[in-house]
């Protein structure tokens, strides 16, 4: 079996695109940066992933499953819908070291697929997904709710909860973990689905 095969190194290579991503930024996401992660030869990562554009969609697809399994085990665990919202919105903040890594790779996928339309094609279909679960977790939280009204209050708390991140990822020392946590509750008492 090559390497290239073996699942942990698919897994090495999984990490070393992701690492670079997040910690070095979208200009210094390569082929031989990803390598140099890695700790293996160019052709190697070259094999797995022949362009850059393949090293984004790798690293987009990554955080969608990792995202997905999160908010999954979180509606699974949540007592109340409001609570499942609650919790699958947070999740999603740059409160953690892993939160605002996932917030760089988010925002770099993002900057990547502007004049892209392969990309921007991806970044919509996971984009989509994820407004269909705050969709879902506010229609279960305010059944009384209009379609119109549902569809509001979750971009709101979509835009409140992805900008938050975006902010605290570049700042994080004025948009510290308690003021985003802080600003989702209100936001959600707002709304009246606290």
């Amino acid at each position: 079996m090559s390497r290239a095969a073996n699942p942990q190194a698919a897994e090495q290579l999984s990490q070393a695109v992701w690492a670079v991503l997040a910690n070095q930024g979208l200009e210094r996401l390569t082929i031989r940066a990803v390598a140099a992660a890695a700790g293996c030869t160019t052709g190697l990562v070259m094999h797995r992933f022949p362009n850059r554009r393949a090293l984004l969609t790798h690293a987009r697809e990554l955080l969608h499953a990792r995202t997905l399994e999160r908010v999954e085990g979180l509606e699974r665990a949540a007592a109340t819908p409001r609570a499942a919202l609650r919790a699958v919105l947070a999740q999603g903040l740059a409160t953690t070291e892993a939160g605002t890594l996932e917030s760089v790779v988010w925002i770099g996928f993002l900057a990547a697929a502007v004049g892209d339309d392969e990309l921007l094609a991806l970044h919509r279909v996971n984009t989509r997904a994820w407004r269909q679960r705050i969709l879902r977790l506010v229609a279960a939280s305010a059944p009384e709710w209009s379609a119109e009204e549902v569809s509001t209050a979750a971009l709101v708390l979509m835009g409140m909860a992805e900008g938050s991140a975006a902010l605290a990822s570049a700042d994080p020392s004025t948009y510290s973990a308690e003021l985003q946590e802080a600003a989702l509750d209100r936001t959600l008492s707002a709304l009246d689905l606290s």
